[in-house]
């Protein structure tokens, strides 16, 4: 792709290095820019720039907050016995966009995977164990993805909260194998949760 301006080339590279979006789309994207007032655009880059300078990580949960304890922890409509174990954010958005559960959350960071070098001491797991040990929590739900590294996640999960009096309980298998929790449809994810099963029916399948 030849530029005529080094300026364009270099916020087409910029914005082809997010995910999802290639050299064509990012012409798009800065050309569209380009046709804004300058005032517009000034306001765009001030709001990312704010956005990735301000935001914060619960500090109980380690879901995305303006404040130390986010909107969901800090609820006192929520079920606070009750805590659902995701990959990442964009779990605790697709599940809370179902409106079918009223439980905390607790964002693991990722997922056990030694292929790509992420162990267990780089997820949050110490902090799940210590809130089942200190909040009272009854029943914790594994919803991460059915993949292998979710179900060797879960697994090792399940060791590490097998003393501890607390039920252990997995989304049903309405996502099919191999598939992103994020990518499941609304209803197809609503029904995993609604229809949990004890981790012990889950693992013998």
């Amino acid at each position: 792709m030849i530029f005529s301006s080094a300026l364009i080339e270099n916020a087409v590279n910029e914005f082809a290095r997010m995910p999802g979006i290639g050299k064509k789309t990012a012409l798009r994207l800065v050309l569209h820019l380009l046709k804004q007032e300058p005032s517009q655009v000034q306001q765009f880059s001030e709001v990312i720039a704010r956005m990735r300078q301000q935001i914060r990580f619960c500090q109980q949960c380690h879901n995305v907050s303006d404040e130390d304890i986010c909107s969901i922890c800090a609820s006192h409509s929520r079920k606070k016995e009750l805590v659902c174990v995701v990959e990442n954010i964009r779990d605790v958005m697709a599940i809370e966009n179902t409106q079918q559960y009223n439980g905390l959350y607790h964002v693991l960071g990722g997922i056990i995977s030694p292929i790509d070098g992420i162990g267990p001491d780089q997820l949050n797991i110490h902090s799940l164990v210590e809130r089942v040990q200190q909040q009272g929590i009854t029943e914790v739900i594994m919803a991460l993805s059915p993949t292998i590294e979710g179900d060797t996640t879960i697994y090792y999960l399940s060791k590490k909260l097998k003393e501890l009096p607390v039920k252990i309980t997995t989304i049903a298998r309405g996502i099919a194998f191999g598939g992103e929790l994020e990518y499941a449809d609304e209803m197809t994810l609503a029904r995993s949760i609604t229809n949990r099963l004890p981790l012990e029916s889950y693992m013998q399948k």
